[in-house]
């Protein structure tokens, strides 16, 4: 499973999204908005307009979701 998320700096949501991947053992890609502000225009077409934005497969939200990070260690768990 691919998993991206899209952060910015400084952005304490973003920061407690990577730390809860990280403890988990979830595998991700980063892309800071700030340093490829192109990205930008595909997440509002989307609909978002707050970071982060976490991409999984078929599945994406924003915000700090610990539910959703949990269902992504339990299907990376099933995975191995």
């Amino acid at each position: 499973m691919r998993i991206i998320i899209y952060t910015k700096d400084n952005c304490v949501q973003c920061n407690a999204t990577k730390n809860a991947m990280d403890r988990n053992g979830i595998a991700y890609q980063l892309i800071n908005l700030d340093a490829q502000p192109e990205a930008v225009d595909r997440l509002k077409s989307l609909g978002y307009r707050q970071v982060p934005v976490v991409m999984a497969d078929d599945e994406h939200w924003s915000g700090f979701r610990p539910d959703k990070i949990a269902s992504l260690r339990q299907l990376a768990a099933a995975g191995d």
